[in-house]
């Protein structure tokens, strides 16, 4: 059996420390791109509520058209009637 000196154990832990640096290292890169992808995604958040705002205020700017213009028919007596 091999004889286990405390150099051969600092080489091992040596050896162990050295991975989990790299490990450490590249786990840090990760949370980098988390962090990058996590800011553009609140960014399109807003963007897409800024969408939908608008969108609503263009809704709403249609039926108040589609109003006025079904009142002004009405006035001029030229509704369409539905056909059959």
């Amino acid at each position: 059996m091999a004889d286990v000196s405390n150099e051969l154990i600092y080489e091992i832990l040596k050896s162990i420390q050295s991975r989990l640096d790299v490990i450490d290292g590249r786990l840090d890169g990760f949370d980098n791109r988390f962090n990058a992808m996590n800011t553009r995604l609140s960014a399109l958040q807003t963007d897409i509520h800024a969408i939908h705002l608008e969108l609503d205020g263009l809704q709403q700017s249609v039926q108040r058209i589609d109003a006025r213009l079904t009142r002004v028919e009405a006035r001029l007596n030229i509704i369409d009637e539905p056909a059959e």
